[in-house]
């Protein structure tokens, strides 16, 4: 099996997201419940700077 991450040009940019998201993952012991409450945590702790995406031909965002 290939790897998916594996590629012949290597770009910085996903290069460094893929290292971050490596190490998220291994902090949280590669556990996506784990990692999903940390994300709701801090969501929650930063309210006040969520937007609520544009309402889309009269429906309201929910």
């Amino acid at each position: 099996m290939s790897n998916p991450e594996a590629t012949t040009d290597s770009d910085p940019i996903v290069d460094e997201v893929r290292q971050i998201r490596r190490e998220m993952s291994a902090r949280f012991g590669h556990d996506p419940v784990r990692l999903i409450e940390y994300l709701m945590e801090f969501q929650e702790q930063y309210r006040d700077r969520l937007v609520s995406p544009p309402s889309v031909r009269g429906k309201s965002a929910a």
